[in-house]
């Protein structure tokens, strides 16, 4: 009689294993990771971990979107882009192999359809942002109904397109997903009859006429995402339809400081890092992840913008301006927590780190 294993799901307190790395385009490997204990994988489509990389110097922290989708659970993959002066993911690139473990937190993120469900979609990507753009769309193919997605990516040269096969494979078996690359020049030698340029309004008018119909999401560089924001803006889109994810956002929301509060340089500060037992004094205008760096206190952090919420720890006393892009929940701030990476200390503070 067959046995069949109870099932449970990975939680971060257990390591992930690297099972296979697979090439994708220059500097551009997917890691598929395992759980030693066989737990399936449960997150929402389009969300991310931050792995802790045991690099020479000390360990880094860095901030993945998930390319694998939930209706893949035995598997989790991120898909990574070595980029000029990267540390984490040349690390990885060099380094990460098959059989090697590694710690990892989340899945954390909203950028996901689940929050902002539609009849139609438009994905608009640049270079390593179609991941999300792929795992949702991965999600969708595998529920067995017809999506309708137009689905767009921009990148340099067609060799440069990340993931290009996973989702061409799929557009070739449903008609509910309309693939469309824009390249800003040809691979030598190698003709290219799709969009060429830079992504722009008329564009965006041939590749999807009913674009005025579509939940958008978008995710690339932030000049990247600037300019589709503003396309559709001038174009009359309803903006409360439109979704980005960036790990190079600017600041949007301000939490657990009065407005007319604000970090003075000539104001010095003192943080109590209550776990640890060290005191720390510092300027309001140094964020708590940097005064616990200075004083040898290793809090991980990831995105340092305060969108991964990787450095997310409980503040016990004292007032602190936190600034951040959306990595800590309403839920989160009212029990206490806040976020090292963008939270500055208003006289003294204690947290537990």
């Amino acid at each position: 009689m067959t046995q069949f294993k109870q099932l449970s799901f990975w939680s971060d307190a257990e390591p992930l294993e690297c099972v296979t790395r697979t090439p994708e385009a220059p500097n551009v490997v997917t890691f598929s990771f395992q759980s030693p204990s066989g737990a399936l994988f449960n997150h929402d489509p389009g969300q991310f971990v931050t792995l802790e990389l045991p690099a020479p110097g000390g360990p880094l922290y860095r901030t993945y979107t998930i390319s694998s989708a939930p209706s893949r659970p035995t598997a989790l993959t991120i898909t990574v882009k070595a980029q000029d002066g990267s540390t984490g993911t040349r690390w990885m690139l060099d380094n990460l192999h098959k059989g090697m473990r590694i710690r990892a937190s989340g899945p954390a993120g909203k950028f996901s359809i689940v929050h902002h469900p539609a009849d139609k979609y438009l994905f608009i990507s640049a270079g390593s942002g179609i991941t999300p753009m792929v795992a949702m769309t991965t999600w969708l193919y595998d529920s067995g109904r017809e999506p309708d997605i137009v689905f767009i990516n921009c990148a340099r040269r067609p060799s440069e397109i990340i993931l290009r096969d996973r989702i061409e494979l799929m557009a070739s078996r449903i008609v509910g997903i309309d693939l469309k690359w824009v390249v800003e020049e040809p691979d030598p030698f190698r003709p290219w009859t799709g969009y060429r340029g830079i992504f722009n309004q008329i564009m965006l008018g041939l590749i999807a006429q009913d674009y005025l119909e579509r939940e958008v999401f978008c995710c690339g560089a932030e000049p990247f995402m600037r300019a589709v924001r503003e396309a559709l803006a001038g174009l009359g889109f309803d903006m409360d339809r439109y979704h980005q994810e960036s790990f190079t956002a600017e600041p949007a929301h301000a939490e657990d400081v009065p407005e007319d509060v604000v970090p003075d340089e000539q104001n010095q500060a003192e943080i109590a890092f209550a776990l640890s037992g060290i005191t720390a004094k510092c300027k309001e205008t140094d964020s708590i992840l940097a005064a616990a760096k200075a004083v040898g206190l290793v809090i991980p952090s990831g995105c340092a913008m305060g969108i991964c919420g990787t450095c997310k720890v409980r503040k016990t006393e004292g007032q602190v301006h936190m600034v951040h892009n959306g990595g800590i929940t309403d839920e989160d701030v009212e029990d206490g927590y806040i976020l090292a990476c963008c939270s500055k200390p208003l006289g003294r503070v204690s947290v537990e780190a």
